[in-house]
């Protein structure tokens, strides 16, 4: 029997799949045959089980076991479930910090016998040198990066402990990753696929269509009119189509909603970092239990959460980025039924994500870093550059990122070491650079998410075409769908503005004179948005590209 049948066979009886989706049975094949897999699908689209199929195929093959990296214990504790549903108790293990030392123990001797296929782990534990040499032992079948954006600085929910994943791979001797996400722009997905060592991946990109949900921008001038209407809007929604989910900028806002909305009658909680861990915890399985109307949150809340029945989502601020949005709405309507996304828009608040997106490069800090490296002459664990600098743990991952970028330094097995004979000063200018090619990527996409926001076309086909994908009709589920007016334009200008799109369709690759080479992104009526490796996404008028010649084909 061929792999392809196998895999499909074994989906129908022991994951009751009789049908796989699209892309689904390439990913499992792809593994099987020991290949990479980028997989960028819709949470509730079978991300998870594109990987528990062929890692259940390899085991019952090798008795060998799948490692799966994944960022919250809620999320490992829902995974742990579905296989003990499916497959019985033990099949998934987890070791966490929720669990004790026999239970951690328990886990491991139950993957190294090999009666469990999938082992579960936070980023945080890899940092363990004993963890990783342990699992080195096992000869596992694949390593599976779970919401995979979160190791792309370029990602909306960007994590330091998942830059080290890379070397984790390496350090187990290179098996077949698979990266999970359900939403990754083309950029990041370029950093995915960078930062785990990906090989020729077999890239998945399905389902970013969501056309069940609803679309609408309200724009305001003051802010105190914007709560107040936010506030009516999310009372009126609760009430009348069911349980769905606020989220704003602050913990302060999300405070201050979640106190009047209880006022109102409603069962809402405030959702945020600054919550102790029990309390998020509560709140997370009331949610999912139906005992809340309204979650108020920031964007700490909500990943990999597969709940069917929420009916809208509100967002009282603008976000950093789409890639942002899109995962914040994505949240609605997973049973497929009519669901609401509203964004509340005042120019004003862009000012407050400009400071939330602003990470200066700091090259004293990346100075002090090289200093001990060079200092030291032989590669130098991450402990000991937290004792020899004084800074976080999390910092100095960040700053050694910042300077392996940069091509100053390499990271192995043993620690951190210099890899050019270049000038210190040299090598912390080049850092330095990067990362502010990196903050006006991040400025760009602010800006990206204002034009969403400003657009008077069609929202979805403006939101699908930043992912990279082309919806060729308006959607007629936006409110500037309701309003769009065919008003084509006409003469010299439009004969360019379509000479433009002929010139450089969706998704090929330019070159710019001054800003380097880029990927178009979009056309939309007398403009066209291209992404630029050093400047992030610009916007540029289709008659002067096509009349002052400021692209070539690449």
């Amino acid at each position: 029997m061929s792999d392809d049948l196998a895999l499909t066979a074994l989906a129908a009886s022991s994951f009751s799949l009789p049908e796989l989706r699209e892309g689904q049975l390439a990913g499992m094949t792809a593994l099987v045959e020991r290949r990479d897999v980028l997989a960028v699908m819709p949470t509730g689209y079978g991300k998870s089980a594109t990987y528990q199929v062929a890692a259940l195929y390899l085991h019952n093959k090798t008795g060998r076991p799948a490692v799966v990296v994944s960022p919250l214990i809620a999320l490992q504790e829902d995974q742990l479930d579905g296989l003990a549903e499916h497959l019985g108790e033990g099949a998934g293990v987890a070791i966490n910090s929720s669990r004790s030392d026999a239970e951690v123990e328990a886990a491991w001797q139950a993957v190294e016998s090999g009666q469990a296929a999938f082992l579960f782990l936070a980023p945080e534990q890899l940092s363990k040198r004993e963890t990783v040499e342990r699992i080195a032992n096992l000869d596992i079948t694949m390593f599976v990066v779970d919401e995979a954006h979160c190791v792309s600085s370029w990602g909306h929910d960007f994590r330091p402990d998942y830059l080290e994943l890379g070397h984790v791979r390496e350090h187990l001797g290179n098996p077949p990753v698979i990266a999970l996400t359900a939403t990754a722009s083309p950029p990041v997905r370029d950093e995915i696929v960078k930062r785990l060592g990906m090989t020729e991946p077999v890239v998945l990109v399905r389902g970013f269509d969501r056309p069940n949900i609803s679309l609408d921008v309200v724009r305001h001038q003051e802010d105190k009119g914007k709560r107040k209407a936010v506030m009516e809007q999310v009372v009126a929604l609760a009430k009348a189509e069911g349980l769905g989910l606020l989220y704003a900028a602050t913990r302060k806002a999300t405070e201050k909603y979640a106190a009047k909305l209880t006022e109102h009658g409603l069962r809402a909680e405030a959702y945020h970092a600054g919550r102790a861990d029990s309390d998020r915890e509560s709140i997370h399985e009331r949610f999912l239990d139906d005992q809340l109307d309204v979650v108020v949150a920031t964007t700490a809340f909500g990943m990999g959460i597969d709940k069917p029945n929420v009916r809208f989502v509100v967002h009282a601020d603008i976000p950093e980025s789409l890639d942002s949005y899109y995962q914040e709405i994505g949240r609605a309507g997973r049973d497929g039924e009519p669901a609401t996304a509203i964004l509340h828009y005042r120019a004003e608040d862009l000012g407050l994500r400009k400071f939330f997106a602003t990470h200066s490069p700091d090259a004293e800090a990346l100075t002090a870093v090289l200093k001990v490296i060079k200092n030291a002459g032989a590669p130098v664990p991450k402990t000991a550059l937290v004792e020899l600098t004084g800074f976080p743990a999390r910092r100095v991952t960040a700053l050694v990122n910042q300077l392996e970028e940069a091509g100053a330094v390499t990271t192995g097995k043993r620690g951190t070491r210099l890899s050019s004979k270049a000038k210190l000063t040299t090598l912390v200018d080049r850092a330095v650079e990067l990362a502010e090619a990196r903050q006006r990527v991040d400025q760009s996409r602010l800006t990206m998410m204002r034009a969403y926001a400003e657009t008077d076309a069609c929202r979805r086909q403006f939101l699908l075409g930043y992912f990279g994908e082309d919806l060729p009709e308006p959607c007629g589920n936006c409110d500037a769908c309701a309003e769009i007016h065919d008003d084509a334009g006409s003469g010299s200008a439009g004969h360019l503005t379509s000479t433009a799109e002929n010139l450089f369709p969706l998704q090929s690759t330019v070159i710019h004179k001054e800003w380097g080479p880029g990927l178009v992104m979009r056309h939309e009526d007398d403009v066209m948005t291209v992404l630029f490796e050093q400047e992030g996404y610009k916007t540029l008028s289709r008659a002067a590209v096509v009349e002052h010649e400021l692209l070539k084909p690449a």
